[in-house]
């Protein structure tokens, strides 16, 4: 069910069109001239529309990137492409292997939830996703919604969620049999080569097998800064070897009902290469993770007014980590973890009037951890936790003329048992959340819109009971946002397709925040904190057409944030949080011509600092990473080619994100793709 009448109207507006162009020529073809009993071929007429951008429409700040988009610029991984997103921080610890977590508006990683093809994937252990694991191969659309997305029946972990990073894979629409192999390689010793196929089985079901496998010796150059002193060094111990591998089955029976089955696999062994401090260049930690989830989405309509979804979900994940150093016993440490998760969730939805759309959705989760990490040194046995959650959303959403208002309630209920140590009481809150857009003007596509949301952060398995730093006090994190923008669309001048904007004011203010803080002995994790994020959104996009069929699509994105440590006992009271750049933007061109497409990106980031302490020992520097993009696609026999080369930071800035840690330099990749 379409929510957003303005953009189902200009879908149903343009269907209607070309609907009645095809049945119109159809008859003319089949028809013959009455005067000379002859048949008349005539010209071939071309029905075009723009369609209005999806971030534009919305109540809630949504922004989207499409496959061509994603192809056209070579972004190499999620991440890059989720840096391109306004308001988003990605950590990255550097090299191919590193970690790589999002966080929207400073709310922090745990507060944003990313989205697999409808169901969340979650990490009871440390509460943030590694998106460096995802690849970009089999992606057909890449989102970011702050606050919660707009489509109907989400599941509650959605509404709950202070963000959303949504992943939508190719599901082979079009119904034909085919096969597609990839193969990219590129500096640092990376291959990667990936093979998908589609194969219908009958009328209305599609099986979908995709593979890649990921090889790199991640050794790259760097210059090591120390004073006025400046050396040239190699990373090392940044080496990875992953494999990936998912299927998928997806059947539409003749009520139009839906059934959604994905079973993926994932491993990898990677080297973590460690903080460089001075000219110490050594890291002997090694990662090993392997996780493994399957699926079921089912969606249905129940008579003319009712609609049903489901989503089930079991996954498993399974970590070692290994560092050698003297300071162990036997020299070596070796940390082992394994998580479970089963999941449920049911959504029910009723359109009691044209203009109103109501929903329940229940949310039902069984978490436990087995770990051989203790929770201190004094106790022997693990805690082995286990966590169960129960999220009930109530949403609401109104449509009258120009006015749409979306409107929900999610109530958290969460109890623990342990083997071992005190467990956490149990957690219950209730989390309300509206967003409100308006149509200012009837024939014109300017919109005002506002949000306020609350959302709730339980904390980790490691904040409460691992790492010896537990602490079973600990009460979760409360974030409030308030967001207030106003988007446009329209054609300004006749040589412009269209011309996108929108502006975006927020304050968003985090209490409770979870810590490690600092006591008699050791580090702890504590509530000792409350933050205030202010700061500002711009989005601009337009295509120009210059000469059928070339033309130039450009976009960008600016974010002015202020994140500020407004706890009193502080001594860091009012001070920019670390990380925090308070500039930061990027910017696209893509140059569709039939003998070469072009594609040149640069994302740049403002002077941050690495401490809540502001000077320049802590200070990194401002950056401009540049990526230039070459790719052609061309038919050869029956086969379908696509060839590309991308040269990224092609200036070879020099950059960290997070401190000590060394992002590479100029690097290039290749790519090929044969699809029969």
């Amino acid at each position: 069910m379409d929510v957003f009448p303005l953009r189902r109207l200009s879908v149903a507006l343009r269907i209607f069109v070309v609907a009645c162009a095809i049945v119109v020529c159809t008859d003319v073809f089949a028809q013959n001239d009455t005067i000379s009993g002859k048949t008349h071929d005539l010209d071939e007429v071309i029905v075009s529309s723009h369609r209005l951008d999806r971030n534009v429409l919305t109540t809630k700040p949504i922004q989207q990137m499409q496959r061509t988009e994603l192809e056209m610029l070579g972004l190499q991984n999620l991440a890059d492409a989720v840096k391109k997103f306004a308001g988003t921080s990605v950590k990255d610890y550097g090299g191919i292997g590193g970690m790589k977590t999002v966080s929207v508006r400073n709310l922090g990683a745990h507060h944003t939830a990313v989205s697999y093809d409808g169901v969340t994937i979650s990490n009871t252990q440390a509460g943030q996703i590694d998106i460096g694991r995802f690849t970009l191969d089999n992606v057909e659309t890449l989102s970011l919604a702050i606050g919660d997305e707009e489509e109907w029946l989400l599941s509650a972990r959605h509404y709950a969620s202070a963000g959303v990073l949504s992943i939508l894979t190719d599901r082979g629409t079009d119904g034909s049999k085919h096969f597609e192999a990839k193969v990219k390689g590129g500096s640092f010793g990376m291959v990667s080569p990936s093979l998908r196929w589609w194969q219908p089985l009958g009328k209305r079901t599609m099986l979908n097998l995709n593979g890649s496998y990921m090889r790199a010796d991640g050794v790259y150059p760097f210059v090591l800064k120390n004073g006025r002193e400046r050396s040239n060094e190699k990373r090392y111990n940044s080496d990875i070897q992953s494999w990936q591998g998912e299927a998928n089955l997806f059947h539409t029976w003749a009520d139009s009902s839906q059934l959604d089955i994905k079973t993926c696999w994932y491993y990898s062994e990677r080297g973590l290469p460690g903080a460089v401090v001075l000219y110490n260049n050594k890291s002997d930690e090694r990662l090993w993770d392997e996780d493994f989830f399957t699926q079921a989405v089912y969606s249905r309509s129940l008579g003319r007014n009712w609609s049903i979804k489901t989503r089930l979900k079991y996954a498993h994940s399974w970590n070692r980590y290994e560092d050698t150093d003297a300071k162990y016993v036997n020299n070596k440490l070796i940390d082992v973890a394994r998580q479970n998760e089963y999941y449920g969730s049911l959504a029910l939805g009723w359109q009691p009037i044209e203009s109103l759309w109501l929903s329940v959705t229940e949310d039902l989760s069984y978490n436990n951890l087995r770990s051989n990490i203790t929770i201190s040194d004094n106790l022997t046995d693990p805690p082995y936790p286990t966590r169960f959650t129960s999220l009930t959303a109530l949403t609401a959403r109104y449509l009258w003329k120009r006015l749409q208002v979306n409107a929900n309630m999610v109530g958290t209920f969460a109890t623990e048992e342990v083997k071992a140590g005190h467990k956490l009481d149990d957690r219950k809150r209730l989390s309300p959340s509206i967003s409100i857009s308006y149509r200012l003007l009837p024939h014109e596509s300017l919109f005002l819109r506002a949000m306020y949301k609350d959302t709730y952060r339980m904390p980790t398995f490691n904040d409460l009971y691992y790492l010896r730093m537990g602490n079973t006090g600990l009460r979760p994190e409360i974030a409030k946002e308030l967001n207030v923008g106003i988007t446009w669309n329209g054609q300004p001048v006749s040589w412009m397709k269209y011309l996108t904007m929108t502006v975006d004011g927020y304050l968003n203010n985090v209490t409770d925040k979870i810590v490690a803080f600092p006591s008699t002995y050791v580090w702890k994790m504590a509530n000792f904190g409350k933050v205030r994020i202010t700061g500002l959104d711009v989005t601009l996009g337009t295509e120009i057409p210059v000469a059928h069929p070339i033309s130039v699509v450009m976009m960008g994105a600016y974010t002015y944030q202020e994140a500020v440590d407004k706890e009193e006992r502080s001594a860091s009271y009012n001070m920019q949080l670390p990380y925090t750049p308070k500039h930061s933007g990027n910017g696209s061109v893509m140059i569709r011509m039939p003998w070469v497409n072009i594609g040149y990106s640069v994302l740049a980031q403002g002077k941050r600092w690495s401490s809540m302490q502001t000077t320049q020992l802590y200070a990194l520097k401002a950056y401009c990473e540049h990526t230039l993009t070459l790719s052609r696609e061309f038919q050869l026999r029956s086969c379908k080619v696509m060839l590309s080369g991308s040269i990224n930071n092609f200036t070879d800035e020099q950059y960290e994100i997070i401190k000590y840690y060394p992002m590479p330099g100029r690097s290039f990749t290749v790519t090929g793709k044969i699809t029969l």
